[in-house]
């Protein structure tokens, strides 16, 4: 009677502890062990970062400390001419916060890496000290568009500036290399992608010379950011940039972003080597934009229907811009559109550059009331009116996201902002950027934005950006402060212990599961295959099941599982690094939840 039992008799009437008995207690202690591991793990994450950060904020204070010389004065030998060329050439009456400070600079021949908010005047920085000088700017630029568009506002305003880039006109370039040599030309800017610079021989060649003949002024690099292996946007290309100070000794470089942490600063100073250059920033917080994030309906037609009813009602009369994800979804979604009688075109890299100046055309002088273009190509466009940008997939990373929000309002008007939020197009992006050294880190940051019920939107990118704004700086622009959420606390714990027992059920089967399947079987749908007996269906919307396995995913207790096919990349949802806390019966996983 006693042959399935842990313990064995003994004549005295005791116990001996079985074999089977003892596994069992040394399986519990190795689980507080790896329990244990976590937590010192975790710690030492948190370690690591502090240090790191003290590190940065230690480099940092030479450069805040040039910072406390006043540039901001109009007694330099250049200050008149400034003024009156702004007035003049560019049509502008006064200038923006730290507009004056870092031309100062500039015109000083100081390094300088500048960040200003998406909006907040960074190409008048280099322009119009380009515009008062006899020699030559450089502006070093990832985006087309973006060249494009300032080169559209430069022409206008009888400035001569050129672009340089693989696809560039012979005639172009031709110009652009005689200008650059010639004491005569007026050619003021040439901008050019660092691609072109890195690949191309016979420009440095010129640029050489140029400097040799003292027509070279000074470096402007926009997007700086991208320098960074750190950064959202890292470019190989601008690598290439680091010779820049060898190179032309004395030609001071501005660098310039919208988005830049200590660390990611630290990072373009060592590799543009300008070590305690001045660093100027100005606060992210842009009190004319209302923020919203809306669950995206998963009914493609629905969620058509959502944008039509904004276009036609809440924006009606006013432009704007739709972030899509892929060329296919542009061109998708504006068909969709204008099948409803909508004036939208599309704007993205595959469009040839006459259809794309057409668009632009259209957009600007409000024939069409907005473009719908691609989150990879981005949207370089300085139009001062747009009220609204819709978000139709949620960005890469919180700076891709404010620096494409930032596209609203730049007049200073208020301005809308919305992000149509559904997890499964997090994982669209993942298989994109899990490549990148801080790729899913970046996604999963703007995910943790878009699950966030309660918290002001203002505080979240405030934090990400190491700003600290109050609710009382939101003034009710985003809309949780605009209508406050009743919210409680959930102990998902249990339902990521179901979700295990999903994952393993498939594991003895041989099969991995994608996220959609992973929540199919939670909600006992799908394959019949996939699903456990032994797991509840959940009594809550599947909205709130989505809103969960997020979670899970952002705190490591589930974890993407990326493979490669002969056509794409495919992810697979297995359990993260802090399983072994979550297999704890008594572990919590409390999360805000709204109360519904």
């Amino acid at each position: 009677m006693f042959a399935s039992s842990s313990y064995k008799n003994i004549d005295n009437g005791d116990y001996e502890v079985t074999e089977e008995d003892e596994l069992a207690a040394i399986d519990y202690e190795l689980r507080q062990i790896e329990c244990e591991c976590q937590k010192l793990t975790d710690r030492k994450k948190v370690l690591i970062d502090r240090k790191q950060k003290l590190k940065d904020n230690a480099l940092l204070k030479k450069s805040y400390s040039l910072a406390k010389k006043n540039w901001n004065t109009e007694n330099f030998s250049w200050s008149t001419s400034l003024k009156r060329s702004l007035i003049d050439v560019f049509k502008i009456d006064r200038l923006r916060p730290l507009q004056l400070q870092t031309m100062n600079a500039f015109l000083s021949n100081e390094d300088i890496i500048l960040v200003m908010p998406t909006g907040g005047g960074k190409s008048l920085c280099y322009q119009l000290p380009a515009v008062i000088s006899k020699g030559i700017t450089i502006v070093v630029s990832p985006l087309v568009a973006l060249m494009e568009d300032q080169l559209y506002g430069l022409h206008r305003l009888k400035v001569n500036a050129m672009m340089l880039n693989s696809k560039a006109p012979k005639e172009d370039v031709k110009t652009i290399m005689m200008g650059l040599i010639d004491n005569k030309s007026d050619l003021r800017l040439v901008y050019v992608t660092p691609e072109y610079m890195a690949k191309s021989n016979r420009f440095m060649s010129k640029l050489q010379k140029a400097f040799e003949m003292k027509r070279l002024d000074r470096f402007a690099i926009d997007e700086v950011h991208c320098c960074s292996q750190w950064g959202h946007d890292f470019r190989p290309d601008y690598k290439f940039l680091g010779i820049l100070k060898t190179m032309f000794p004395g030609i001071p470089i501005l660098g310039l972003t919208a988005t830049a942490p200590a660390k990611i600063i630290v990072d373009v100073q060592k590799m543009l080597d300008i070590q305690g250059c001045l660093v100027l920033r100005a606060s992210f917080n842009r009190p004319n934009l209302f923020y919203e994030v809306r669950r995206k309906l998963s009914d493609k037609d629905k969620c058509t229907e959502m944008i039509v009813n904004l276009l036609k009602n809440r924006f009606s009369g006013k432009s704007g811009i739709i972030y899509t994800t892929t060329i296919k979804e542009s061109e998708q979604l504006k068909a969709d559109l204008r099948g409803h009688g909508l004036k939208v075109g599309c704007y993205h890299a595959m469009l040839e550059a006459e259809h794309r100046t057409k668009v632009y055309s259209k957009w600007i002088t409000g024939e069409y009331q907005a473009v719908v273009a691609t989150i990879a190509f981005g949207l370089g466009i300085d139009k001062p009116d747009v009220r609204f940008v819709i978000h139709h997939c949620i960005s890469k990373s919180m700076e891709n996201f404010y620096q494409e929000s930032g596209r609203a309002g730049r007049d200073g008007k208020k301005s809308t902002c919305i992000l149509l939020y559904r997890l499964m197009d997090v994982f669209k992006l993942s298989t994109m950027v899990f490549q990148d050294k801080v790729g899913l880190q970046n996604l999963y940051k703007i995910l943790a934005y878009c699950l966030d019920r309660t918290s002001c939107r203002r505080s979240l990118i405030a934090t990400h950006f190491e700003e600290t704004w109050t609710k009382s700086d939101c003034k009710e622009m985003c809309d949780h402060c605009l209508k406050s959420q009743q919210k409680k606390e959930l102990d998902i714990g249990p339902y990521c212990r179901h979700l295990y027992q999903i994952i393993a059920n498939a594991a003895q089967g041989e099969q991995k599961l994608t996220p959609l399947k992973l929540i199919d079987a939670w909600y006992n749908k799908g394959a019949a295959a996939l699903r456990v007996a032994g797991v509840p269906t959940p009594k809550f919307p599947r909205e709130i099941g989505e809103a969960i396995v997020g979670h899970l995913l952002i705190n490591g207790y589930l974890q993407e599982d990326f493979h490669f096919s002969a056509y794409s990349t495919l992810t697979y949802v297995k359990k993260g690094p802090k399983s072994g806390l979550a297999l704890a019966n008594d572990h919590k996983i409390i999360v805000e939840m709204m109360d519904h």
